[in-house]
């Protein structure tokens, strides 16, 4: 029996494809190139002229009827726009959606003819109204100052280093707290408190001593560092220079200018702590993120011979009047005569009184309770004398520094 043109193409197509590899996608391609690119006659056989089969289409009819191009045998490659962003980006390549920070510009210094810097206006009498308001209120500050902490009674060289133990200690501490500390030292540490005694107490005995004051362990370590570096580099009293002090662990400008001008006499920087730098900054006399800022801008223009009052000034201040949290602008001169541009004064609420009747019909009157702000350093009772207890001190008169003659 004779078989087909069809039949016998069909078998070779087959054998075409299972002589190739075992590539899993060779047999659809090789179908696909067949169907497609293979030219095929399909001539009727002369016995089989009346076969269903001659009414299929030639290869010419079917290239005809399908005008599309053969998919190619590759995959297609898919383009991906990128986009080269310039050196300088535009405002068009820039992320709108981050949140831009505003960063705090200090104040521009103003300079006279003679190029010096120009002070703030009416300086003169915001600084003299303040120390007419410091002599009407005590702040504790006033009496236990890391500069009147030291024992009147010891030498000078121990006096002077009590006086850097003090500023040491004082650190991130209200000075109630400073006192109390530098009291029980100097009861409590053997043969006096003095630089042999800071060497041989043992560190777990000093903190101990010292727990009540704010990060007490890294200042243990630091008082500790210190009476070596005294003993080796300085001659057993402390430094006499800036460089020197600020050398010393733990010590920064602040109370390296501060040491300077209690211990040894000598104004040669402004020590700005935090009521320094708060209070300047509300007044307006510059604007400044941290206190060594606000030290170069007061010694630009401040008189040296205020240098070391304004720190007691303004500390104070801060402790009694201008606090932290609350300030008392109603009780605050320069708030009242409009020379503080950061005031804000209170006005008077009428308090509404509510009236209850209970069951027997007797009628009761029921007043709101008002809650009173305490400042926020005011000073406990203490059971340890403090000179000058109750008396406000001449401000102005402060800062003679520790004399090198016997007392």
């Amino acid at each position: 029996m004779r078989t087909s043109r069809v039949s016998r193409e069909t078998a070779q197509v087959v054998n075409a494809l299972s002589s190739r590899g075992s590539n899993g996608n060779a047999p659809r391609r090789s179908l696909r190139n067949f169907a497609h690119n293979a030219d095929v006659k399909y001539a009727q056989d002369e016995d089989e002229g009346s076969s269903d089969l001659s009414s299929l289409p030639s290869s010419a009819s079917l290239s005809s009827a399908s005008p599309s191009p053969p998919p190619s045998g590759r995959k297609r490659k898919r383009t991906v726009k990128t986009e080269v962003l310039s050196p300088n980006p535009s405002a068009a390549n820039r992320n709108t959606n981050l949140l831009k920070t505003t960063k705090r510009q200090p104040a521009k210094r103003i300079k006279g003819e003679n190029g010096r810097v120009e002070p703030p206006p009416n300086w003169e009498q915001m600084y003299s109204m303040t120390a007419e308001m410091r002599k009407k209120v005590l702040a504790p500050v006033d009496t236990m100052g890391c500069e009147s902490l030291a024992e009147r009674d010891r030498s000078p060289i121990d006096r002077r280093l009590q006086t850097l133990i003090a500023l040491m200690l004082s650190s991130q501490t209200k000075d109630t707290v400073t006192a109390v500390a530098m009291k029980t030292l100097q009861e409590n540490l053997e043969g006096g408190f003095n630089l042999a005694a800071l060497l041989t107490v043992e560190p777990a005995r000093l903190n101990e001593l010292i727990a009540k004051v704010g990060f007490h362990n890294n200042k243990t370590k630091y008082i500790k560092a210190t009476a070596e570096i005294l003993r080796d580099k300085f001659n057993g009293d402390i430094p006499d220079t800036i460089e020197g002090l600020v050398s010393l662990p733990g010590v920064g400008p602040k109370m390296a200018y501060l040491t300077m001008s209690a211990a040894w006499g000598r104004d040669e920087g402004i020590g700005v702590d935090v009521h320094v730098h708060r209070i300047t900054n509300l007044w307006g006399w510059h604007k400044t993120r941290n206190p060594e800022e606000t030290r170069a801008e007061l010694e630009s223009w401040l008189p040296k011979d205020k240098w070391h009052e304004i720190n007691h000034l303004l500390v104070g201040f801060g402790q009694t009047i201008c606090l932290p949290v609350g300030r008392k602008c109603n009780e605050c001169t320069l708030a009242t005569e409009g020379l503080c541009p950061s005031a804000v004064i209170k006005k008077e609420v009428t308090k509404r009184v509510k009236k209850m009747e209970d069951e027997d019909g007797v009628k009761t009157e029921i007043e709101p309770v008002v809650k009173e702000e305490k400042a926020d350093e005011d000073a406990p009772p203490l059971d340890i004398p403090l000179a000058g207890a109750g008396i406000v001190p001449d401000i102005e008169g402060m800062g003679a520094g520790i004399k090198s003659e016997e007392v």
